[in-house]
């Protein structure tokens, strides 16, 4: 049973990922980098086994689905075409008052001219100031205060640049000298920088819609098919919050799936229940997911259907995945841009002007767009759990625990010595090499009392400990203990391997 409320447990699970090296704050030692997280030992094997059942579930088990690995920075006329460079931008305002920064368009409004009042500097000691509400409407949404800078349009985009030659020195020997304007330095700075800037990707899908002539062609893939991509995608968020929900640095699991004209409302169909499956598949709470459709108001300008798969996080519901049905948007703009035809011709299918057999169309697109950074946290989230419970002295204990999918788990068993003595340890080091040999994630724990390794790998989510004791070396047999029961059973030291991994297959 859970017994933390919806406002404790999110600093309960981020306290645990620091504490059991799942999640560390990136830079610590230099006092930390806002928005930046580092992945410890067991945050790394969780998250890739998170996108390796992804892999599996979306590539392996499919014929009609391969995967890319396209590069981070691309050539800079792929976000003009698809739009990035021109609109991939939020309105942004500061608050003078507690100096944090938001968005326009997330923000709490009021009637222009309403009286309020909130704390100056907007802490709850700071003394009350009264004002007015602008004509914009908007109050900040951290301290409540209306003293607010005017609203600008800020780039999502990290902006870097190519090549050796430093543009900023070649602007420098430019304006050595000159009396100009704040707009005329802003235009010859633009000027210097465009001849070599690129940008960091702000989404993974681009690169496979670029290379889906490559991919249909190598491959020999026919309609429908799909080109599946996981990687690390950047924005320069305006707000970032919620420990690694929202930040600068994330990764993304998304799938393309190509299909023909006019069976797009099927196939978004299709890839909504899929994926809901395959979310619910690993979680203990399977009501905390949910299929939200977007409202009509909501759709992207190319878009003719949209829902998001949203998670009940600690705060409440929010985005998981979107599943977008983009038309034939994408592979038309980049065609446009870049004089390639990207289309597909189908040599099967009837031409309804020619009557003829052979159609070329342009291919409609369904996107499930997965957050993989996002999905850590859900799942932490669905499987932290405390249990009350009674010690051996008779007093009540709180059991603290990640009820993690087995298949998620970072460690599948451990293996413990009973004592530090009497052959114990070789026997256990004996067991966990078999581990090590056939690929399966285990570990070797002789520290502290038995009790305490146990809570210990409670506290990490491995589902199995097999423990060492003085039968395993009458009658060579372990113990095998589950997290979630605590149940124990007695089991042969050479099945150990194949019981594990059976157990962990099958849950």
């Amino acid at each position: 049973m859970n017994n933390s409320t919806p406002s404790d447990t999110l600093a309960k699970v981020v306290s645990l990922t620091k504490r059991r090296g799942f999640i560390f704050q990136s830079s610590e030692i230099y006092g930390g980098l806002k928005s930046a997280y580092d992945y410890g030992p067991l945050g790394v094997e969780l998250k890739r086994n998170i996108a390796a059942e992804w892999w599996k579930y979306m590539v392996h088990e499919r014929e009609d689905v391969v995967g890319i690995d396209a590069s981070i920075m691309m050539h800079p006329s792929v976000w003009k075409a698809s739009g990035h460079l021109s609109g991939f931008s939020d309105p942004l305002v500061d608050c003078h008052n507690c100096k944090e920064r938001f968005r326009a368009d997330k923000a709490p409004t009021m009637p222009a001219g309403s009286a309020i009042e909130w704390n100056k500097g907007g802490k709850s000691s700071g003394e009350k100031v009264r004002g007015a509400v602008g004509e914009c409407g908007y109050i900040c949404p951290m301290c409540g205060s209306s003293d607010l800078s005017a609203e600008r349009q800020f780039n999502l985009m990290f902006r870097t640049s190519i090549g050796p030659v430093d543009p900023l020195d070649t602007l420098l020997q430019e304006i050595h000298g000159k009396d100009l304007s704040r707009a005329e330095l802003r235009e010859k700075l633009e000027e210097a920088i465009k001849s070599s800037a690129i940008y960091l990707r702000p989404e993974t899908a681009q690169a496979m819609f670029v290379q889906f002539l490559n991919v249909q062609q190598t491959m020999s893939m026919k309609v429908p098919f799909g080109i599946a991509q996981q990687g690390k995608s950047f924005r320069n968020e305006v707000t970032t919050e919620k420990f690694i929900f929202r930040t600068c640095e994330f990764e993304q699991m998304e799938m393309e799936y190509f299909c023909e004209p006019g069976t797009q409302k099927e196939w978004h169909n299709y890839w909504t229940d899929a994926r809901m499956t395959w979310w619910k598949r690993y979680a203990n709470n399977k009501d905390s997911f949910r299929v939200r459709h977007h409202e009509q108001d909501e759709l992207a300008h190319y878009a003719d259907a949209c829902v998001d798969i949203d998670y009940q996080y600690p705060w409440g519901w929010d985005e998981l995945e979107g599943i977008a049905s983009r038309t034939d948007y994408d592979l038309s703009r980049h065609a446009e841009d870049s004089g390639v035809k990207l289309s597909y011709f189908d040599q099967q299918k009837m031409d309804p002007v020619t009557g003829k057999p052979g159609v070329r169309y342009v291919p409609y697109v369904i996107e499930p767009a997965a957050g993989l950074t996002r999905a850590v946290l859900a799942f932490l989230c669905d499987a932290y759990t405390e249990e009350e419970g009674v010690d051996a002295e008779g007093a009540t204990k709180t059991r603290v625990l990640l009820k993690l999918h087995p298949r998620l788990a970072p460690c599948k068993a451990a293996v413990l010595p009973l004592m530090k003595k009497e052959g114990m340890p070789e026997v256990a080091r004996a067991i966990v090499n078999q581990f090590y040999k056939a690929g399966v994630n285990a570990s070797f724990d002789e520290q502290q009392s038995i009790g305490k390794r146990y809570a210990r790998h409670d506290e990490i989510g491995t589902p199995y400990c097999l423990t060492v004791d003085h039968q395993t070396l009458e009658d060579n047999t372990v113990t095998i203990r589950d997290r979630d029961t605590t149940k124990q059973d007695r089991i042969s030291v050479d099945e150990a391997l194949a019981v594990v991994k059976q157990r962990v297959d099958s849950f």
